[in-house]
């Protein structure tokens, strides 16, 4: 084996042909350049609407879970109930989010984004179908079937992983795949 291989892929190889070990290697070089330019297309969406990460995550949350509570995004993104009902107001002030009684249970508030803000998404996030388009139709269902298994288990151990490390640390692990972020500051 290579010395030039990260410790992680050294470790898994052991055992594994230099085929299979360069194929994981490259997996995780991929894999890692994919994450990174996911985190700089939230950032460029975020400086789009003016607001922080913090809100970004919030904002990405509430879509992906129309009508949850403050309560519950609080412990979807790791925040407490505080924090969150700041993040809320500043979502709400710049009219990305609304606020609205459940009519069956008036002590329940739910969470939606605004059609501006979904606007918004569509604006930044949409020309990503079109771009990939092309690509994604290359792919045959095996393909995507395999893609969306990869990402399902790397989706369930990176968040087994964090969860393992918040415990260590003695924080409450977030009840979703987003986190607070430290630095994060409001505008």
């Amino acid at each position: 084996m290579s010395n030039d291989r990260p410790q992680i892929l050294t470790d898994w190889a052991r055992g594994l042909t230099e085929e299979r070990a360069a194929l994981l290697q490259e997996l995780i070089r991929v894999n890692r350049a994919y994450q990174s330019a996911v985190e700089k297309m939230d950032e460029a969406f975020c400086r789009l609407l003016g607001v922080n990460r913090t809100d970004g995550r919030c904002l990405d949350v509430i879509d992906q879970r129309p009508g949850l509570t403050a309560g519950e995004l609080a412990a979807a993104v790791g925040l407490s109930r505080g924090a969150v009902t700041t993040v809320l107001d500043r979502l709400e002030g710049r009219g990305l989010v609304t606020r609205t009684r459940d009519p069956a249970d008036r002590r329940r508030v739910t969470l939606k984004l605004t059609r501006e803000a979904n606007e918004k998404a569509w604006e930044a996030y949409g020309p990503l179908g079109e771009m990939g388009g092309p690509f994604v139709g290359e792919l045959s269902d095996a393909d995507l079937e395999a893609v969306i298994r990869f990402l399902r288990g790397g989706t369930e151990i990176n968040e087994r992983r964090a969860n393992e490390i918040l415990s260590e640390a003695g924080s409450a692990p977030p009840a979703s795949t987003t986190s607070n972020a430290e630095g994060d500051r409001p505008d």
